[in-house]
């Protein structure tokens, strides 16, 4: 079974100035240059509901039966959106058809969304996108397309030379972007690649109502194969409770209820995996949007848990296949090399989060490597929802009921 840890989002500036910027050997082209202007734009309900599909079709395809999962749907979202900016014909169509909307809708629903992320002291939800070519006379990178993403994404962009000094700016970078909880995404810089396109994500919120101590004691936590676990176990009363034909769970919210954790518990008899597999976009919308105003009783473990994988599997599955294949890929619309044929070599994800009494702390990046060679209430109404065993998990964003993180527990001791 795959494995999922996930991670990604945006920042950084504009177009063809070159500038030092302080990273190191890097030049940002974008410095001093202010994205094109645009118009103010609305999220539609049918828009939010195919990025929530995108978001649990992506959960489906990397979901492990055995280990705990955790992805950044927006995180991926953001960076194969960048690269998909350069894409053309059969690549850009599979790409779309995965993605869930053309890419000029996707460009705009992604600048819309994040620009109307809430942001205070006690929460948020930072976002930063950064593009860096290769610096060689076998490259030759099209300006349309970084403008593109200069103007949704914020991206800023690097001419590099494509060292081990690159592959150290981009990794500080990253670090730097998800307030240190994502280290060393990239390993090495293969010779024949030719970009890189990267998204980070950083989340950071404290709870609505935190735990006190009196309100967190050991428990057991028992795995789906019948292990037991010695956790620290949460234990509150909440007052939105979900509920379906397969689960019941609960809304946590984080301060000023701008952002929540959501708890989804399947019924006994129903494992992780195969309730996962029941969830789509529609329905995770319909549940969140129908939670119940009622007392909840529940138990939370703390929890830490991080995961990194190469997602060009999980996509290719999901019927993105050009953009990996080296003779059939275009992203004509990207650049040219001298090389090859342009495509998408790696796609990496790494992702951490924490959850303690006091709150969450998770974080995200993405990195698409393009290469350009080779391929690779009432007493009555009370409830109960004691997570003690294994159990589906979201970070969401309450304006729009999106997960920007989607995990598994499966065992407290992974």
């Amino acid at each position: 079974m795959k494995q999922i840890i996930s991670i990604i989002l945006t920042l950084a500036m504009g177009i063809v100035c070159l500038s030092a910027c302080g990273m190191g050997n890097d030049v940002d082209l974008m410095q001093g240059i202010t994205p094109n202007a645009h118009e103010d734009a609305q999220l539609s309900q049918v828009d939010n509901t195919a990025v929530a599909d995108f978001a649990v079709r992506l959960f489906h395809a990397g979901l492990s039966s055995e280990e705990n999962t955790l992805i950044s749907p927006l995180s991926v979202l953001v960076a194969l959106s960048m690269t998909a900016n350069g894409a053309e014909s059969e690549t850009l169509s599979q790409m779309a058809a995965v993605l869930g909307m053309p890419i000029a809708e996707l460009n705009t629903w992604i600048r819309t969304y994040t620009e109307q992320l809430p942001e205070s002291e006690k929460y948020k939800l930072s976002l930063a996108n950064g593009i860096w070519f290769k610096d060689h006379d076998s490259f030759t990178v099209n300006e349309a397309f970084l403008q593109t993403n200069a103007d949704y994404y914020g991206a800023g962009i690097y001419a590099a030379p494509f060292d081990a000094s690159t592959c150290r700016e981009i990794n500080d970078w990253v670090e730097e972007k998800t307030d240190g909880m994502i280290k060393d995404i990239l390993d090495d810089i293969p010779e024949s690649a030719v970009m890189y396109l990267v998204n980070a994500l950083a989340f950071d919120a404290e709870w609505q109502n935190i735990y006190e101590k009196n309100q967190i004691r050991t428990s057991i936590f028992t795995t789906e194969d019948g292990e037991q676990r010695e956790v620290e176990m949460m234990y509150a009363d909440e007052n939105r409770y979900l509920e379906d034909d397969s689960a019941s769970g609960f809304i946590k919210y984080y301060r000023d209820g701008k952002y929540a954790f959501v708890a989804l518990l399947p019924n006994e008899g129903i494992s992780v995996a195969d309730y996962a597999a029941s969830l789509t976009g529609s329905h995770l919308q319909e549940l969140l949007g129908g939670a119940q105003y009622v007392t909840v009783e529940t138990a939370l473990p703390k929890f830490e848990s991080e995961y990194s994988t190469d997602m060009r599997e999980i996509l290719r599955e999901m019927g993105m296949v050009d953009a990996f294949d080296e003779h059939n890929a275009d992203f004509s619309e990207l650049g040219y090399s001298i090389d090859g044929n342009l495509f998408i070599s790696r796609v990496l994800h790494k992702t951490y989060i924490a959850v303690d009494g006091k709150g969450t702390r998770a974080g995200a990046a993405t990195v698409v490597e393009v290469d350009g060679e080779r391929g690779a209430a009432e007493p009555d109404n009370l409830r109960r929802v004691y997570l003690d065993r294994p159990f589906v998990y979201m970070l969401i964003d309450c304006q729009t009921n999106l997960p920007f993180f989607m995990g598994t527990v499966m065992d407290t001791g992974k």
